[in-house]
């Protein structure tokens, strides 16, 4: 019998093993999820933790209750993969063989990149929202926080879920708002980027919300350090920011086993052709969702793309024929904005986000790049389809794996 290795077990890995097991025979194939972790988290989630939107017991389920029968789950971490010999060496000493391999390792955070970022003040005044602890603590602190400067930074590209940062933004404004106390908190969003976002549609028109909620913009903003006696930002030009709140988003990194193992770039990223997802490391290793160094997003909506597209291509080298090199970027996110509404952008590699509708051209019933508030519901509905259909492979009627040019206004 063959085995089929997946190394992680968050949404792009536990999509994988519903998907496959479904699809090889089990005579055949043996698959193994290996992940040391015990909870699944429902990451999109966390931008609302500090809101008080949604509440903790909203953000996780066990790993275990996602992966089908007939998948071997490996509680256990990983220490190194030895691509050469086709095998995972695990901590305790343990060897999994593998025929195929998945690379679904995701990316976290990394504080430690920057200087003096998890210093004295993390978890006091310098908070991050991209992890279930941070976020959890940036709830507690806003909840008796009194107002003064916040400062929502970006440290540096990839991030997962590029409008994150945004969303906080733009929320924050909201929930200050309805606090009565909008007029105490001055905010300010700083990037790296040269303006909203990395596109110049949707950068012009998320830049005129920022304008539009007296939100202050700081852009190419290369951080050297935080300073945390003194709570302000320095970039490499000098420049300073103040704060009283930072909320940063920290350095993305894969994980420490890419690093290990040998397999990835400077960030740990694991380099992958772009359209057929095999890795560019050895022809039966596979990689996808935020493990992958691809130009596309790292969200979930993309790796559900992938994993359709991945599956069939699996498929494919199993019987030895060429993998077909279908994955496009397609990227499609809801951009949440504050009091009730959302907007919602629809991309890929070649076509940036535009005004159109989704996903019927000229129906709808979803706006693209416009503010409603049928994009806020499809957004916290999103949570229900991603523990009930998402995960467990289930193909979302309506919405193609490629990202279609009708109804959009290029």
């Amino acid at each position: 019998m063959k085995k089929l290795v997946i190394l992680g077990a968050g949404t792009a890995g536990t999509m994988m093993a519903n998907h496959l097991r479904s699809e090889l025979d089990k005579h055949d194939w043996e698959i193994d999820v290996i992940d040391h972790r015990q909870d699944h988290y429902y990451q999109p989630g966390f931008l609302f933790l500090p809101f008080d939107i949604y509440k903790p017991k909203d953000l996780v389920k066990s790993i275990s209750s996602f992966i089908p029968k007939g998948v071997n789950l490996v509680s256990d971490k990983a220490d190194k993969i030895v691509s050469g010999e086709k095998k995972v060496v695990m901590q305790n000493g343990d060897v999994i063989h593998y025929d195929i391999l998945i690379i679904a390792t995701g990316c976290d955070i990394a504080p430690e990149e920057v200087e003096g970022m998890n210093g004295a003040e993390w978890k006091k005044s310098v908070f991050d929202f991209y992890s279930f602890e941070g976020s959890l603590a940036l709830r507690n602190k806003l909840r008796t926080w009194k107002g003064g400067k916040l400062v929502v930074h970006i440290t540096e590209m990839p991030i997962k879920c590029p409008v994150a940062p945004l969303e906080f933004a733009f929320l924050a404004d909201s929930y200050f708002k309805h606090k009565k106390m909008r007029d105490k908190v001055e905010i300010t969003y700083v990037t790296p980027l040269s303006g909203a976002f990395t596109k110049p549609k949707a950068t012009a028109v998320l830049g005129h919300l920022l304008d539009d909620k007296h939100i202050n913009q700081v852009n190419d903003f290369g951080i050297r350090k935080v300073d945390n006696e003194n709570k302000k930002i320095i970039d490499y030009e000098g420049r300073e920011v103040p704060f009283d709140l930072l909320v940063t988003v920290p350095t993305n990194k894969g994980d420490a086993v890419i690093e290990r193992s040998g397999l990835g770039d400077d960030l740990n990223f694991v380099p992958t052709n772009k359209a057929t997802l095999q890795s560019l490391v050895s022809p039966e290793i596979f990689v996808i969702g935020d493990a992958t160094n691809i130009p596309a997003s790292k969200a979930g909506s993309v790796s559900h793309f992938e994993a359709e597209i991945l599956t069939e291509n699996i498929k494919r080298f199993i019987k030895g024929e060429p993998l077909k090199e279908e994955f496009d970027g397609h990227a499609n996110c809801f951009v949440e904005t504050g009091n009730g509404k959302a907007l919602l952008i629809d991309f890929n590699y070649t076509h940036e986000p535009v005004e159109g509708t989704f996903p019927f051209p000229g129906i709808g019933p979803l706006r693209l790049l416009k503010e409603s508030r049928m994009n806020h519901m499809g957004k916290l509905a999103f949570r229900w389809i991603y523990w009930n259909m998402l995960l467990k492979g289930t193909h979302i009627p309506f919405v193609p794996t490629q990202m279609k040019t009708a109804g959009k206004h290029f």
